[in-house]
This record gives structure tokens, C-alpha cells and sequence, in this order.
């Protein structure tokens, strides 16, 4: 069968080889740790521990307030000192529970010890809820809602999320080469959950030894198949990886459930195997640190909580002071002005570069060549929808199809104008995604 792709999207340089065979290693968290309230989408959970409480490691310190919403975990035992406003990527402030590492990381009681084959259909789904298992490739959406369709029968494929499309992240590579059993077992829960359904492990074939990996430990699994992926931006994107797998059309009125999928990356996807088969919540995840101004490019195993300063200090520092610094990709990622923030579940990677290429762009006037079209996977036009939003133009941006773009940032990647075409145009999904709600 051929590589698996959709029209449009780009191939920037991938920056891959700094990180890519640097194995997973466990990093020291620091003195004091920071937990926002909000590390998902949907309800902040409400904190139930009190300052001066001494908490565990894989203690819940906070519990969800609906369904759509998710518990929080201390990643080490210490001291609550309280609560804190500190900032996030995004720039915002959140509630963050303070707690002080004690350095001895006594551990809490397993969520469950109900073993996983005598649990029912929702005992498992009620485990991976109150696990706090959430989209940890970056969109923070709670996993057991997405594990609850209204129609569960209609599921046809449970689709992961291999392809880690985005610049410079390997942590979803090196996880594949490194617990390929836990992500194989964690699918095969999901798989439980819809009998009907076929797993797919879709992999860009940039990485020819998962491929190989996970096809001789599916051989002899027949509801999972390996499918190999064009290696292209924005080939992660859910609604495109649904379409290369499937040919199903997904826009942003619809849920994958809506057209039979499921997806979940790699980290969810090895996080339910953790919780259903080891009764251990999520506190942890893997964050790639890498860049050309980085002196150690590694991957590493990090308990959310720790601040981005100290995965810095535990690499080593830097071979000169970054221009540009960004959590997560080149492509997606935010970009930080400050250290001192706190890894969350949805955390993926510190992005370290010399040089601040956007920034230094001079923009000049659009050419009319199209290239934004030719690149846009969603086949809109990226110049015409800027040109709405700078003009404040709703109705224009809205008859565009402006709400189905998915702001994977290939249309300001192409332009040879240098214009900052998905910035504006995130503003305006925004603006008008606000005012939807309000409706």
C-alpha cells in the first residue's frame, strides 16, 4: 500500500537529528513546583488539599468538576504551601497549587488494583477519568470524553497519532522505540471499548525502525495494522491524519466520532496503558529540549509541575543566549519570555533557537502567487482571510471558510512575503469561535 497523505501542507526542515537518538532520561523536578488548576479543556479542577498538608507522589490534590474536566496529581511528595497565580505559555495566569518537593518521593496508593481483565467497558473509561489522562499532543481534551461517543457502536477506527509531524519533537519517537509494548497494549484497551473497531498505528515514514517495531509486534494482532504516512506538515493534524487513514471529511462542525474515528497520540495512548494496567494517574510526560542554541539536545522525563528553568539547568544551559525560545514546535508552539513556567500534561517540548527568524522578517506586500493556497491543507485562502481579519471583515472571513482553518502555520511558512498570515487569522477564529459560545 502507498503512503497515506491529504493535499497541501509543507516540508520544512525537521530538525530531528539534534534529539532523535538521545534515549528518554529522568530529570530532578526542583525545590518548589507549580500545578496549574487548568491543564485541559473544559471545567478547572477544584483543589482539595490545604496548605501545610503533606501530599504523596501520585496523590490527587485536585479533582474534576464535571464531566468535562479532569483531576490533578502531585508528581512528588512535599509540603502544599498554598496557591499561586503564575503565567502559562499562553501568557495568562492560572491558579497554580504550590507544593514543596520533600525529595523523597513516597508514593501514593495505586488509583485502582482491580485488574484490568476483570473491569467492565465504563470501570475502564471511569479509570482513564480519574487517571486525569488528557490529548497530550497538545490539546489538552479530556481522554475519557472522547473515549464516551454518543455512539460508540458506530466507531469504526481507533486511530494513534505516530506521525509527529511537527519540527525538532522526537519524545513520541523515542517512546515508540522505547515502551512499543505499552503503547500496542494501551490501543488494545481502546479497541476493547469498540468492538466493532480496527486499530491503526499511523506512522510518517520518517521513521522506518517504529514502522519495522510495530509491524512484528502487530503481525499476529489482526484488529491493528501499521500504515505508513507521507512525511509532510501538517500530517498530524487530526483532521488530516483521519482523512490519509480513512478518506473521511472532517470540518470544525464535527467530531471524529462523527465519521467513525477515534484519535489519540502516542503519550494518551501509552498514559491509558499506565492508569488501566498499573493504576498510575498522569504526572508525568516527556518533553523534548532541543534547538541550535541548546548544548545538550535530550529528551526527557519530566514531572508536570517543574518548571521550564529547570529542565534548562538539568540540560546543561545554553551555547548563547536564545533569541527565541517556545514551548512545543516551531510550528504551533508558543513562545515563552519567561522560564519560570510550569510543565502541564500538554507540555511536548522546549524549543531553544539563536536566531528569531519571525521576528527579524521584513514583511512586505502580498504578490498574489498563491503559495498559501497551494499549501493551506484545508484548501482555504489564507491571504483573502487575513485581509478579513486586518479589516475587522466578519462577514468575508466567515463566507471564507475562516473557522476551518486549523492554524498549523504553513500559509506564514510559505509566504515570500514574510506576512504573519496564520497570526491573524488565529485572532479572528477567536474572536468569532467567542462569539458562537455566546450564542
Amino acid at each position: 500500500m502507498g503512503k497515506l497523505t491529504f493535499k497541501g501542507g509543507i516540508h520544512p526542515y525537521d530538525g530531528k537529528a539534534l534529539s532523535k537518538d538521545k534515549p528518554i532520561q529522568d530529570i530532578t523536578p526542583g525545590d518548589i513546583l507549580y500545578y496549574p488548576l487548568s491543564q485541559h479543556i473544559g471545567a478547572p479542577a477544584e483543589m482539595i488539599v490545604a496548605k501545610g498538608d503533606r501530599v504523596l507522589e501520585g496523590q490527587m490534590i485536585a479533582k474534576a468538576t464535571g464531566f468535562m474536566s479532569c483531576p490533578i496529581y502531585s508528581s512528588v511528595s512535599g509540603i502544599v504551601k498554598g496557591t499561586e497565580k503564575r503565567l502559562t505559555v499562553t501568557g495568562t495566569l492560572a491558579d497554580c497549587i504550590v507544593i514543596e518537593n520533600d525529595y523523597m518521593y513516597e508514593m501514593a496508593a495505586p488509583i485502582t488494583d482491580k485488574p484490568y481483565e476483570e473491569m467492565t467497558r465504563q470501570e475502564v473509561i471511569d479509570t482513564i477519568a480519574l487517571a486525569g489522562i488528557v490529548g497530550m499532543g497538545g490539546a489538552g481534551f479530556p481522554t475519557h470524553v472522547k473515549l464516551s461517543p454518543k455512539e460508540p457502536d458506530k466507531i469504526e477506527y481507533v486511530i494513534v497519532n505516530c506521525a509527529e509531524c511537527e519540527p525538532y519533537l522526537t519524545s513520541d519517537y523515542r517512546k515508540m522505540l522505547e515502551e512499543p509494548d505499552k503503547l500496542i497494549k494501551g490501543l488494545q484497551i481502546e479497541l476493547a471499548l469498540f468492538p466493532g473497531a480496527t486499530g491503526v498505528l499511523a506512522v510518517e515514514d520518517n521513521k522506518p525502525d517504529c514502522i519495522k517495531i510495530l509491524k512484528e509486534m502487530t503481525a499476529d494482532i489482526p484488529n491493528i495494522m501499521v500504515r505508513a504516512l507521507q512525511t509532510k506538515y501538517p500530517q498530524g493534524s487530526e483532521r488530516h491524519l483521519i482523512y490519509a487513514v480513512t478518506k473521511r471529511k472532517l470540518n470544525s462542525k464535527l467530531l471524529p466520532s462523527d465519521v467513525g474515528c477515534i484519535v489519540n497520540n502516542v503519550d494518551t495512548v501509552i498514559a491509558i496503558n499506565n492508569a488501566v494496567m498499573e493504576g498510575r494517574p498522569l504526572y508525568e510526560r516527556i518533553i523534548t529540549f532541543t534547538g541550535d542554541a541548546v548544548k545538550k539536545p535530550a529528551n526527557y522525563r519530566v514531572r508536570t509541575g517543574t518548571l521550564y528553568s529547570v529542565i534548562v539547568e538539568n540540560g546543561g544551559g545554553f551555547k548563547c543566549e536564545p533569541e527565541k525560545i517556545v514551548s512545543g514546535g516551531p510550528m504551533m508552539g508558543f513562545a515563552l519570555f519567561n522560564l519560570d513556567i510550569p510543565v502541564t500534561k500538554s507540555s511536548s517540548a522546549l524549543l531553544c533557537m539563536k536566531k528569531d527568524e519571525v521576528s527579524n522578517a521584513k514583511q512586505t506586500n502580498c504578490i498574489n502567487c498563491g503559495r498559501c493556497y497551494e499549501a493551506c491543507p484545508s484548501g482555504l485562502l489564507p491571504a483573502k482571510l487575513e485581509e478579513a481579519a486586518v479589516n475587522g471583515d466578519s462577514e468575508t472571513f466567515l463566507a471564507l471558510g475562516g473557522l476551518e482553518c486549523v492554524e498549523c502555520g504553513s500559509c506564514s511558512y510559505v509566504c515570500p512575503a514574510k506576512k504573519q498570515l496564520c497570526q491573524s487569522i488565529k485572532s479572528m477564529r477567536k474572536v468569532e469561535l467567542g462569539k458562537l459560545k455566546k450564542k
